[in-house]
């Protein structure tokens, strides 16, 4: 009778585990279910936390995406972001100046934008010169570019797709104020797409620059990269036309003639220049002085015997 009351109990308690194994499960499963979604509601870039010091170490930014880092007052300080024909893009950056206590003056900076051929491109809106007065906090630049065109003539300016630079630098500093701490935030946004783009007639082969990921390292010699979609881009290196002078003055007898041409020339330069500076032919009679012609012998004066 024991044993029978003892495996009832047993079969008792297992069923109350199965039965609370779905309510725990229940309860489990809204956590477990909500990092999915949490995850794919977040569409928003990271933040870097890099900034470059020149074009080729620019930090790469793409559209939307923000940066957040702290520099040193005086650097010039450098971005790169994509940009497509059709979008208008728009650079914002907030620069939290050092503290008032710290600086000795007013600080000014400037927001410039380049594209891939180091053209400085002009702004259609927003400031992109501030001054910050001793006491400022804060400082706001925009600029916004104008429209990238699918295609422009090769004597233009107009912004074309490819990659643009973003420079942020201090114009005009007290000395004593190089070096000090400060807070630089940037964001990138774009509107419009290539719906937008005006027919122009033409379209532009490859960007100016295809964006790279600006400061990294090559990998190992065994790691083989993977072909990026800019690399359709690049451009066959055009033939070399070959005619049958084309081997006289390249290889290892470039030298040589270049040195006979020199000689011959330098020999026929000083033959000229002794014909032309050379006396004329012919007997040359010492020069004589001309004769001198016959004097009378002078006049003695008559004296008059009767001198009183």
């Amino acid at each position: 009778m024991r044993k029978l009351l003892t495996a009832a109990a047993s079969a008792a308690a297992f069923t109350g585990l199965l039965l609370l194994a779905p309510a725990t499960a229940s309860a489990a499963s809204p956590s477990a279910s909500a990092s999915p979604s949490a995850s794919a509601s977040g569409t928003a870039k990271p933040v870097l936390n890099s900034v470059g010091t020149s074009f080729l170490t620019a930090t790469t930014l793409a559209a939307g995406q923000d940066a957040d880092v702290p520099v040193s007052t005086g650097d010039y300080l450098y971005w790169a972001f994509p940009a497509a024909e059709g979008q208008t893009p728009t650079v914002q950056v907030k620069v939290t100046l050092p503290d008032a206590a710290d600086r000795h003056g007013p600080q000014t900076w400037s927001l410039e934008l380049f594209d891939g051929l180091r053209r400085r491109q002009s702004c259609t809106a927003g400031p992109q010169e501030g001054a910050g007065e001793q006491s400022a906090a804060t400082l706001q630049l925009s600029c916004t570019l104008r429209q990238i065109r699918s295609w422009a003539e090769p004597w233009s300016g107009d912004p074309l797709p490819g990659t643009y630079y973003v420079r942020l630098s201090t114009t005009d500093i007290p000395q004593t104020d190089l070096g000090l701490a400060a807070t630089v935030h940037v964001h990138v946004a774009a509107k419009g797409g290539a719906d937008d783009a005006q027919p122009e007639g033409g379209s532009l082969k490859a960007p100016l620059v295809p964006p790279v990921n600006a400061g990294a390292t090559a990998a190992a010699a065994a790691a083989t990269p993977a072909p990026s979609a800019s690399a359709t881009y690049a451009a066959a290196p055009a033939a070399e036309e070959s005619h049958w002078y084309s081997d006289l003055f390249s290889g290892w007898n470039t030298r040589w003639w270049w040195t006979v041409a020199g000689g011959v020339l330098a020999a026929l330069a000083g033959v000229l220049g002794y014909t032309l500076t050379r006396h004329p032919r012919g007997h040359h009679h010492p020069h004589r002085p001309a004769p001198v012609p016959h004097q009378a012998p002078p006049v003695q004066p008559q004296q008059n015997g009767n001198w009183q």
